[in-house]
């Protein structure tokens, strides 16, 4: 498949040493072909005398990986630590720059060369290029539990500040390295902690023994549950931003993404398949990966390890680590080894150990620098031309720029902002109105810029491909999933175009009107309203839910307030809530903090529509939220409800275990939350769970929770039925093909509200949702349960088979029922996807705070 090297055989006998003297080699278990290394410096600490243990002999804990780097920074002059973060938890992401000396030393002005590449490309020669090295980050272990890949970073980072000869001199001179070692820490913690501490001195081969068995949730994740290497894209969560400013920073030629696979696998390597590459990568950035190729399968030919490629895996979602650099000018490659997870286990292929695995991804990593040094060139021309490029892709394109936001929705559109001007992407102030849009409400993104690639692919609907299979989602249309409002822009841009934004600021709360001696409110609507309702809850305010329009006078004017607004009485029944100062003083922080405008409204009466203190009006209650967790669930999506309520709302959540729901006392929470649900609960549990919804309990249920709930009764709904394809004469070898194209991997249809219904306050008569299965809802017949249908030609961006297609016209997609005292909602749709689907979060938050009010 790959080309062979002459050059590569020349330097592998130049510099592989048949012997060693003791100390002179790598402090590893098993023979690893090191060329260009003749001998290493006993000055740098091992592993072992540095965390008590040698590579591949014991899972490695994040904070010894941090001491490891910490203590060769210090020691040696081939090495510098930095720091780009911090986890959820607090643990810290470091990260080494690795070069020569005389690189070290020249550090600024060497990243400053590089930066042109893309902000200066048409004015760098090639003459310039000649004297440049190249810069490659290598990543590990972005899936916790995938571990070897840190142990490998842990390894090569020894080898390259310890190891002396001429290769290694060649490489550091050519090479500025940036080593990530561990791009999860978190979800690396949970994993080493769980392994080291279920094995005993002799390790078991046994995948039924306890360290081969990691409880729910695993280590995969970080402390939220949510997969990082979907977030490149999204960049919604610590380690993705700090890892994405030190990718920007430097802006490297190569990126190595480290991973594992099914344990009787063996070993892939970039390419993926050919037919599921993303067609806005230049054909140029596969051939250099296939070339790059060739240096893995030669080491690894070395050692005789098998290999694979071009299989599997693919190069089309732009959010994982492996392709968020095909569109930044840069080669991303994906490393699979087949997995150990414990120290020891049994394959089809008989023991596979640790230091197996470790030693995979360590010669990959050798094999990626050789290529890096010898291709220097090249990968330097690549990134140059790719921006160079820049232009002519611009005017190849139908639209000059793209407007989008809105000030209805100001905070979503700034987190937009925020999103975009992470993956420098340059955006601008709108100069003057475009259509709906106007200025110091929306911005414009000019098409004419080095990012055009990556603005485009956020930025467009694609509804034809070329293959229908996907490794992941087939569409990521970011104003779609931040629920703003957007538009092309055709012919000149120069009128529009307003002042450069260089950061994100979040605003538009504000305080209309004097102090009140009655009631001030704000419309629901805003992205943090929930957290605003929720703080006025906890300081005692008793609000009230406003379900019908209305008008109030604003310090003498008249001012038009929709449904879902929030009532803020200055005095409350009881005397619990705050004084009126203090209401006053809580209202200005919250309208600082969370964006939201508050009006002094001049007394109860009003113009048009309800009084204030109508019985009309829903006096709302604190909600009391557990969200079922544990075996039986999906890790993801409760990851994504944790988050979205507790880490961005502030409210205190339950994760209540399956195992304990016979247990639990249900009466303390007013919500339950049921998402990614599929087993786990008795029948006296669901007997024990309809109780408690008849008594007054609101049960909410998204994605395959749906379709268990129905299943259960706990809701009279009905799922349309999925179609099945292909008969008897079906070929064995096309059924998966056949099969696969019809699941929904990541595709965005467009639903109608009624607006008019509590969960669907705040929000258009049209949002856009993220669908990842196919489960439709046949529409209720009962008055007022359809909150959100899909409308005829409801696609709006990604694959969809015919077949599974025709499911939605006429289908409803959030169901909301009564049930005795209480409430059942569904949502066939996950509203909270891997955090950036800003558009329907707000769905889910009035299930959570208006449950009960219809």
């Amino acid at each position: 498949m790959f080309r062979k090297s002459l050059k590569f055989f020349l330097f592998l006998t130049c510099f592989v040493l048949p012997v060693r003297a003791s100390g002179q080699q790598l402090p590893f278990s098993l023979p690893v072909p090191t060329p260009g290394v003749a001998s290493y410096d006993s000055e740098i600490p091992t592993h072992m005398e540095v965390i008590g243990h040698e590579i591949g002999q014991h899972h490695t804990r994040p904070d010894q990986i941090v001491t490891y780097f910490e203590t060769l920074a210090e020691v040696s002059d081939r090495v510098r630590l930095g720091w780009h973060g911090m986890t959820y938890e607090g643990r810290p992401l470091v990260h080494a720059i690795v070069s020569s000396r005389s690189n070290l030393a020249n550090l600024d002005a060497i990243r400053a060369a590089n930066t042109r590449l893309s902000d200066e490309a048409s004015d760098v020669t090639d003459a310039e290029l000649t004297g440049m090295p190249a810069i490659v980050y290598m990543g590990y272990s972005v899936h916790g539990n995938e571990a070897s890949g840190s142990e490998a970073g842990m390894l090569l980072l020894y080898y390259l500040a310890a190891g002396n000869g001429r290769g290694i001199d060649e490489l550091l001179e050519s090479t500025v390295i940036i080593l990530d070692p561990s791009l999860n820490p978190d979800g690396r913690d949970r994993f080493a902690d769980w392994v080291n501490r279920n094995r005993g001195r002799v390790a078991t081969t046994d995948r039924a023994d306890r360290e081969h068995n990691e409880p729910w949730p695993g280590g995969r994740t970080n402390h939220y549950l949510f997969d990082l290497n979907r977030d490149w894209l999204p960049a919604q969560h610590p380690e993705s931003q700090g890892r994405l400013e030190l990718f920007h920073s430097w802006r490297p030629q190569i990126l190595t993404d480290y991973h594992e696979m099914g344990g009787n696998a063996t070993y892939f390597f970039q390419p993926g398949i050919p037919s599921r590459a993303n067609p806005n990568t230049p054909q140029r950035t596969f051939d250099i990966t296939g070339e790059i190729a060739a240096y893995h399968a030669q080491y690894l030919d070395e050692m005789g390890s098998l290999y694979y490629s071009e299989e599997s895996f693919d190069d089309f979602y732009y959010g994982k680590g492996s392709t968020y650099p095909d569109v930044n000018g840069a080669i991303g490659i994906l490393f699979e080894q087949a997995s150990s997870r414990a120290l020891k286990t049994e394959t089809s292929d008989g023991e596979l150990g640790y230091p197996f695995t470790v030693r995979n991804h360590f010669t990959a990593s050798l094999s990626t620098l050789r290529a890096a040094t010898e291709m220097r060139g090249r990968l330097l021309r690549h990134q140059r031309d790719f921006y160079r490029d820049s232009p002519e892709v611009a005017r190849s394109l139908p639209m000059s720029g793209y407007v989008f936001g809105s000030g209805e929705y100001r905070t979503r559109t700034q987190a937009l902002v925020e999103m975009l001007l992470r993956h420098r992407i340059q955006v601008h102030r709108l100069a003057q109105p475009f259509g709906e849009f106007q200025p110091g409400d929306a911005y414009v993104i000019p098409m004419n810029q080095p990012q055009v690639r990556l603005v485009k692919t956020m930025m467009e609907r694609v509804t034809e491909f070329t293959d229908s299979l996907f490794y992941d989602v087939s569409a990521w249309t970011m104003p779609l999933a931040f629920g703003v409002p957007d538009a092309p822009i055709n012919g000149s841009l120069n009128s529009y175009l307003g002042g450069r934004v260089e950061s994100a600021v979040f605003d538009g709360g504000d305080m209309i009107g004097g102090t009140s001696n009655v009631a001030y409110a704000f419309e629901w609507g805003r992205y943090y309203s929930a957290r605003a309702l929720w703080r006025l809850q906890g300081a005692g305010v008793a609000a009230r839910l406003m379900t019908s329009p209305f008008s109030g006078f604003v310090e003498g004017q008249r001012r038009d307030f929709d449904r879902g607004t929030i009532v803020i009485p200055v005095v409350s029944r009881d005397g619990a809530g705050p004084d009126p100062e203090a209401l006053r003083g809580l209202l200005e922080t919250i309208a600082s903090e969370d964006h939201i405008e508050f009006f002094a409204l001049d007394g109860g009466s009003t113009p048009t529509g309800v009084d204030l203190g109508s019985g009309s009006a829903s006096v709302l209650r604190q909600p009391s939220v557990a969200v079922l967790s544990g075996r039986g669930t999906s890790g993801y999506r409760v990851g994504e409800a944790w988050h979205l309520l507790n880490e961005r709302m502030g409210i205190p959540v339950s994760l209540l275990d399956v195992s304990r729901f016979g247990s639990a006392d249900l009466s303390r929470y007013t919500t339950i939350l049921m998402t990614g649900f599929s087993s786990g609960l008795s029948e006296s549990d669901v007997e024990k769970l309809k109780t408690w919804v008849r008594r007054g309990g609101v049960l909410i249920a998204t994605g395959s929770s749906v379709s268990w709930a129905i299943r259960q009764e706990l809701v009279d709904a009905e799922t349309k039925e999925v179609p099945s394809v292909g008969d008897g004469e079906t070929p064995y070898a096309d059924r998966s093909a056949l099969t696969g194209a019809q699941f929904l991997g990541g595709t965005i249809f467009k639903t109608t509200l009624d607006t008019t219904h509590p969960l669907a306050y705040g929000h258009p008569a049209q949002v856009s949702v993220f669908k990842t299965n196919r489960t439709i809802l046949i529409p209720s017949e009962d008055a007022g349960e359809n909150v959100s249908r899909f409308p005829q030609q409801a696609l709006e961006s990604g694959y969809v088979s015919p077949p599974v297609y025709e499911l939605f016209e006429g289908g409803a997609s959030i169901i909301g029922a009564r049930s005795g005292g209480g409430r059942v909602v569904l949502f066939t749709e996950d509203p909270n996807f891997r955090a950036f689907w800003y558009g329907t979060n707000g769905l889910l938050l009035n299930a959570v705070f208006f449950g009960s009010a219809f």
